[in-house]
């Protein structure tokens, strides 16, 4: 049983534990190959975001015309890398969350100054997914990028993520529950127009602390 605390969502990465890597694979993001964890999307304006009914508390069903009424929220969604350190901003949600997703080294030699490394991979030390809705996000700037996802469940394991490329021309929408972490850029930086369940529930895995280790992700093209 995991305790029910939220995880810390900027650790620093010199307190971080030196744990081994657990590589997933890289595919390139088409219709057919990310079947289930969501779909392309050419027009932003076109794609609806799913919201999720709340769920009944019993036997009683919730009342159709109620439980999904919250709606989306929407916003510029921003990824940039300082050093070895991949930071995000999402000015979609009302508490305008700062993340840091990972690390391109070992998170303890990791640097906002360090530019010597060859940024070649991401180490990613936790995912979520939004039992709320899903989510769309679509660049804003030219640039590929990669977004590591798996199917709903929360009996998630790192065996279970796969990591899909995406060339920049075409946004992701990703369906609710599937978890991920974002999108990352493979330049210094990239803008995402952002659009999800304004409720923003999120139910989170940390690798490091569950299975002792982090997810790696390659950032060059397969």
């Amino acid at each position: 049983m995991i305790d029910a605390v939220a995880p810390n969502l900027a650790p620093k990465g010199t307190d971080m534990p030196t744990l081994p890597t657990y590589q997933i694979p890289l595919v390139v993001a088409t219709d057919e190959s990310i079947k289930g964890y969501g779909h392309l999307v050419e027009d932003p304006e076109k794609c609806q975001v799913e919201i999720v009914r709340w769920p009944a508390q019993g036997w009683r069903p919730v009342d159709p015309d109620t439980g999904d009424q919250g709606g989306t929220t929407e916003g510029i969604f921003n990824f940039f890398w300082r050093g070895n350190t991949l930071h995000a901003h999402n000015a979609s949600v009302v508490n305008q969350n700062e993340y840091v997703l990972g690390w391109s080294c070992e998170p303890q030699r990791a640097s906002d100054d360090d530019i010597s490394i060859p940024r070649d991979k991401v180490l990613l030390w936790h995912a979520n997914y939004h039992p709320d809705g899903g989510q769309l996000f679509f660049p804003l700037d030219s640039g590929s990028f990669i977004s590591p996802l798996a199917l709903p469940g929360d009996d998630v394991k790192p065996g279970d993520f796969v990591a899909f490329w995406f060339d920049g021309s075409q946004g992701l929408y990703i369906n609710p529950g599937v978890w991920h972490e974002a999108v990352f850029p493979v330049n210094d930086s990239h803008r995402f127009f952002d659009k999800q369940g304004k409720v923003h529930a999120r139910v989170s895995v940390d690798f490091s602390k569950e299975f002792g280790c982090y997810l790696c992700a390659s950032l060059i093209e397969p």
